[in-house]
């Protein structure tokens, strides 16, 4: 029964419902009533960072419709086609880009939303330019010196990035953060920052942190350091000089924060004061700090502002202008309207804003302009004679450079005397978005108080009559008691997931059995710390029970730090819920170390100290250091003590290289593993010393004569140990007693020449080399022994005899020379000329060492030719022999072997041919050579035969041959002839050979062919 209530409204709150919303609607109204849609989540602009690993971005779109809406999206004001398996998915009526990219993606979204009624638009979504920050540039920075006592600006130079930037500065390491008192200011617009007046606690390195605050994630850069160094004490006072100011003109939008920033240098530390020039600052916002902040601009803060920096000495200003616009502001809406065929209808909308909006006007998502019946002016929208044809949704739209704004209704025409019903079970739609039908009951109606009540369904509030209990099977039975009656068979948690202490990698299952209303689906929920988990996350860690509806095990696979924490399962039906909660506790090895900082910096050691890390539940064992040079690879370093405990915070580095640059890091270690290494140190250089390595690759030799050369391997920079880097060089002649010394100046030199008239060619010295630098001299090298300048060989070779062995060769030998004091012999030289030539145009061939035989090769057919020969070293040639002679040979026959005929016999092959007759210019034929392959045995075979025939075995087998025959003679090897002889039984000849091919290098396949006639025994007709 349901009686009076003293209070007016009756309360039901916190259901966990899970039924749509529509068909909620559709039970709290009744009869279900036809409208155009009504959007209830409209898209966002949102900012995309390119190295996110976000895999998908969503735009949301959801309409309420009578039928159900459905949906389209336009990019860039063209449609998009949205089709399975694409990027772009269409998922209810949110768009989900995956994998985007800004190249592809970056652009103007709208959200379309039909159904029979008509068609609304959404607001525009801008996906803009992804968002970045990338690394700030590794070159060194260079230092900044000033005397103190005076103001300083350190220049942040942030990296390319979009959007905005917040700054931080260091001083000397992490997390030593740069105080913002009155001395110290960091711009937030340029990243600079001032000190107004520096003193001996300003001294020190300094770095710029540059923090990107993104929809999806924050990043954050540092600088490289950049060192602030302070000249003696200026004790003098300044006059305060403005060196952060803000702009002549800022504009911003109405509900934005301005920010005005002005700082001063000046001795006193200046003093800052902010006034408002045409009229008086509201005194929230006085303030004598470095920025002037308005949370919430208005109107009425538009005007001249002037910054005023003070001190004892004197007084600077600066001026500049807010001017403030907005975005437009509906100050009338449509509204749903109802009217006859053939009436008129006015409909108005106007906006206000700065710049003032234009207005246009939609018809299911169409521009709508003047037209026969339709008049458009800005916020006029006139009918005249309305057609059912009119009826759909239409949307005003106003914009500026700020913005756009939509408002939306819909257009019933209808007969005349049919009206009625308009808008029952429409939604009422609120400013702020949520929107919720309406319907009012009849009050006396059994079972029905007829007073309102607050329903709370899905997070969102209307005032509703609530409607007679339905007869079904429903969990609350009166909506005005004050009180929820629900059925015995309530949800529970019948196995309830127990705390868990697990290693990082490992699985896990948390098991999760509920008992429900058995008519009621039930569903089961995840949450971690609170927030649900995303079960359909690619590649993600986690898996759900599908054995039965009353199990809802959660499975954690390669389990990671991350998923520590606060588990909570709850079962859910329409009606009511029940959860269990558990703690997961993932150990792991540990966190990295922070806050790495070098002291006490020596030649060959370094004292390094650290913060402790997270130990991620599990003791840190030891701790690694770890240095790399400038550019270099990250390598384990020597320390004191040799093992460092995990509750250690310090210790010494050994084994350096001095004056060399140098990183440091450290990392921890548990008994599950080693963790990710702490952020580099600031970049050190380690103190000079003495070289202590000699310096390697001693030789020498060569040059001109009355000189001794010494060459050196140049020593690299880890070796140099210092500046000032040089050579000092020791030699003497070998057998002498005293030492002669030069210095060589620079890292890079690598020779050494010594010239005196008096070193004798070819003479040996004693040569050793230390390295020096401005800190003292390094270690000498091992003697080694050096020739002086060789000079060209006295005496030339004798008993040349030359001979031509065929028309392009000819063979020279000679008596070898005896060695001689001036140097090493390395070999002969023959020059060869044409009879009647000059021996300047000799050409000239060397042997590779002291053989007394060549073959020359490449000369002219039945030429005579001079030769001599020469020794030659180092310094060059020696004296020519006396001249030799020689003829070559005439040239070979320049025809091939014709006619050429064969024969086969079971196991053999006979081949003749006409034999060639040398012209009275050509070489005699002594005999033929004969290069024969078959498709048996791919490698040629060569015979040779004095007559004009030749017979060879060959297997039985066989189905093709390949011949090349040619003459020989003194003058060398003729053109040959090449036949494809095919086995057939019979007889084959060649009668033409008109396509000769040269010989085929030793080894190759024989490939060409000559046109040949085959004349077979027997023919088959």
């Amino acid at each position: 029964d349901c009686k009076p209530l003293r209070k007016r409204h009756c309360v039901l709150l916190n259901l966990p419902l899970m039924l749509s919303p529509s068909a909620a609607w559709s039970s709290a109204r009744g009869s279900q009533a036809t409208f155009g849609p009504v959007f209830e989540d409209q898209p966002l602009g949102l900012l995309f960072p390119e190295e996110s690993t976000e895999e998908k971005v969503t735009l949301a779109c959801r309409a309420r419709a009578s039928p159900p809406a459905t949906y389209r999206w336009k990019m860039n004001g063209t449609e998009m086609k949205l089709e399975p398996g694409s990027r772009h998915q269409l998922v209810g009526g949110n768009l989900v880009i995956m994998n985007p990219t800004k190249a592809q993606d970056a652009g103007v979204y709208q959200c379309l939303a039909s159904n029979p009624v008509g068609t609304v638009v959404s607001r525009e979504a801008v996906l803009r330019d992804f968002g970045v920050l990338q690394e700030f540039s590794k070159e060194e920075r260079d230092p900044v010196k000033t005397h103190e006592g005076w103001g300083v600006m350190l220049p942040c130079n942030p990296p390319a990035h979009y959007p905005g930037l917040s700054y931080r500065w260091l001083l000397n390491e992490f997390p030593n953060f740069i105080p913002t008192d009155g001395r110290h200011f960091v711009s937030q617009t340029t990243g600079n920052l001032y000190i107004a007046r520096t003193n001996a606690s300003d001294l020190g390195n300094y770095s710029c942190l540059a923090t990107s605050h993104m929809d999806f994630s924050t990043k954050s850069v540092f600088s490289k350091f950049a060192q602030l160094n302070l000249a003696a004490e200026d004790t003098r006072l300044f006059a305060p000089s403005i060196k952060a100011k803000f702009p002549a003109e800022t504009y911003a939008l109405v509900g934005q924060q301005v920010t005005l920033e002005c700082f001063a240098f000046g001795n006193p530390v200046p003093r800052i004061k902010w006034r408002k020039v045409d009229g008086s600052l509201s005194p929230q916002w006085a303030t004598a700090e470095p920025t002037l902040q308005i949370p919430s601009v208005g109107f009425e803060d538009e005007g001249t502002y002037e910054c005023e920096a003070e001190n004892s000495k004197g007084r600077d200003t600066v001026q500049g202008r807010i001017i403030v616009q907005a975005q437009p502001e509906w100050l009338k809406v449509i509204s749903d309207m109802e009217a006859d065929i053939g009436s008129n209808l006015h409909w108005g909308c106007a906006a206000a804003g700065k710049p003032r909006p234009t207005v246009r006007w939609l018809r299911n998502g169409e521009p709508l302009a003047s037209q026969a019946r339709v008049e458009v002016m800005a916020g006029d929208l006139r009918f005249s004679k309305l057609s059912l044809e009119d009826s759909g949704m239409y949307q005003c739209v106003a914009e500026n450079k700020h913005g756009t704004i939509y408002a939306s209704a819909e257009l019933a025409v209808q007969g005349k005397g049919s009206r009625g019903g308009m808008g029952r079970g429409r939604p009422w739609e609120h400013t702020d978005g949520a929107s919720l039908p309406y319907t009012r009951g009849a009050a006396g109606r059994s079972g029905y108080c007829g007073l309102p009540c607050f329903f709370s369904f899905l997070g969102l509030k209307t005032n509703l009559s609530p409607r007679p209990a339905a007869p079904t099977r429903a969990r609350f039975l009166s909506l005005c008691s004050g009180a929820l009656s629900v059925s015995a068979d309530a949800t529970k948690i019948t196995l309830a997931p127990s705390s868990a202490d697990i290693n990082l990698g490992d699985n896990l299952t948390l098991q999760c059995h509920a008992s429900h209303d058995p008519t009621m689906d039930l569903t089961f929920i995840w949450m971690l710390d609170d927030f649900p988990i995303d079960f359909d996350k690619p590649g993600g860690h986690y898996r759900r029970a599908s054995v039965k509806e009353t199990v809802g095990d959660l499975s954690i696979l390669n389990a990671q730090l991350r998923h520590g924490g606060k588990y909570t399962c709850m079962a859910q039906t329409v009606v009511d819920s029940a959860s269990k909660e558990a703690t997961v506790l993932v150990r792991g090895p540990p966190g990295p170390p922070g806050g790495v900082v070098v002291r006490e910096i020596g030649d060959t050691t370094v004292q390094l100290s650290w913060s402790r890390g997270f130990d991620n539940h599990s003791p840190i064992a030891k701790y690694t250091l770890q240095a790399r040079t400038l550019p270099g690879k990250w390598k384990q370093v020597r320390t004191n003590p040799a093992n460092i405990e995990g509750n250690a915070e310090t210790a010494q580095v050994l084994g350096l290289t001095p004056w060399m640059d140098y990183e440091f890091r450290v990392v921890a270690s548990n008994i599950l593993g080693t963790g990710e290494p702490s952020g580099p140190s600031s970049k050190i250089r380690t103190k000079e010393a003495a070289p202590s390595v000699a310096p390697s690759g001693l030789s020498g030799g060569g040059g001109a004569p009355g000189e001794l050369i010494v060459n050196w391997t140049p020593m690299s920079r880890e070796y140099q140990n210092g500046d000032g880097f040089g050579y000092l060089l020791s030699f003497r002649r070998q057998g002498s007693t005293s030492w002669q010394t030069a210095r060589v100046p620079g890292a890079d030199a690598q020779y050494f020449v010594y010239s005196n008239e008096s070193v004798r060619p070819y003479t040996p010295f004693e040569v050793k080399i230390r390295s020096y630098n401005r800190r003292g001299e390094g270690p000498e090298s091992l003697t080694a022994l050096v020739y002086s300048a060789e000079e060209e060989p006295r005496v030339a070779p004798t008993k040349v005899w030359a001979q031509g062995v065929a028309s392009s060769e000819m063979n020279v030998t000679w008596e070898p020379v005896q060695q001689d004091m001036n140097g090493i012999l390395l070999g002969y030289e023959i020059r060869y000329w044409k009879a009647g030539d000059k021996e300047a145009a000799a050409d000239r061939v060397r042997t590779a060492g002291l053989d007394t035989t060549a073959l020359v090769t490449g000369l002219h057919p039945n030429t005579k030719y001079h030769v001599t020969v020469r020794a030659y070293n180092r310094a060059g040639t020696g004296p020519a022999s006396p001249a030799a002679n020689a003829t070559t040979m005439k040239p070979p026959p320049r025809r091939p072997p014709g006619n050429i005929s064969w024969t086969f016999s079971s196991s053999s092959l006979s081949i003749k041919w006409d034999p060639v007759v040398a012209l009275r210019n050509e070489s005699a034929v002594t005999g033929y050579k004969m290069l024969y392959q078959n498709d048996l045995h791919p490698t040629p075979t060569l015979h040779l035969t004095n007559k004009n025939w030749i017979e060879i075995a060959v297997p039985e087998d066989i189905g093709h041959a390949l011949v090349q025959i040619r003459t020989t003679g003194p003058g060398g090897d003729g053109v040959p002839a090449e036949v494809h002889i095919v086995k057939n039984g019979g007889t084959s000849m060649m009668v033409e050979n008109s396509a000769v091919s040269p010989a085929p290098h030793p080894g190759t396949v024989l490939s060409h062919s000559v046109v040949t006639l085959i004349l077979i025994g027997y023919l088959e007709l």
